[in-house]
C-alpha cells in the first residue's frame, strides 16, 4: 500500500494571523513539492523576491495585490498562479489572506 497525506481542511492549519502578521507553517516536505500555508493580516506584506524552484500559488480565502515581474495582477480565493523559477514576486494582503504555496522541485 503506498502512503498518502490526506488533510480535510487546509484551512485550520493556519487559523487567522495576528495583526501586522504574517504566519506560514510547511505541512508537507516531498521528493518532487513541499507545501506552505501561508495566513497573511491585512495590510502585511512580502516583498520582492525569487525563488530557485517553479512554485504555484493558490489564494483560498482574501484578496491580495500580486506582483509578478513587471505585472501587478489582484488576487481572491481561487485565483491559481504558476510561477517559473527566479521570476520576481511580491504580495500584499488588502483583507485577511490565506495562501498555499506549493514549491516544486526538479
Amino acid at each position: 500500500m503506498e502512503a498518502f497525506e490526506f488533510i480535510p481542511d487546509l484551512m485550520t492549519l493556519v487559523g487567522d494571523a495576528p495583526t501586522e502578521s504574517i504566519v506560514s507553517r510547511a505541512f508537507f516536505r516531498g521528493e518532487k513539492a513541499n507545501a506552505i500555508l501561508f495566513g497573511f493580516a491585512a495590510g502585511q506584506e512580502l516583498s520582492e523576491h525569487t525563488a530557485s524552484h517553479p512554485a504555484i500559488l493558490h489564494f483560498l480565502s482574501g484578496e491580495a495585490r500580486l506582483t509578478l515581474g513587471e505585472e501587478v495582477k489582484m488576487a481572491k480565493a481561487g485565483t491559481w498562479v504558476h510561477m517559473p523559477a527566479h521570476l520576481p514576486h511580491a504580495i500584499l494582503a488588502q483583507t485577511p489572506v490565506t495562501m498555499l504555496l506549493l514549491l516544486l522541485k526538479s
